[in-house]
């Protein structure tokens, strides 16, 4: 039987602050996979392929899914 997955989650530099406590948690230990997961329900892991995280984070820097009005 495989081995499942152990991701390695990090928080990002902001987050690590300990009265911040709702961050989001990524995982880029596992090659080709990304994993992301909030950090008050870590029991749920969304994964994707390091192509699509990458299409992501273009798509998010660019503006598309700007929740501003």
């Amino acid at each position: 039987m495989a081995k499942p997955l152990e991701f390695e989650f990090v928080k990002t530099q902001s987050c690590r602050d300990p009265q911040v406590n709702n961050c989001p948690e990524v995982a880029t230990n596992i090659p080709g996979i990304v994993a992301i997961r909030d950090s008050q329900n870590p029991g749920h892991v969304l994964t994707m392929s390091a192509e699509d995280w990458t299409t992501l984070a273009v798509a998010v820097k660019a503006g598309e899914y700007d929740l501003t009005i």
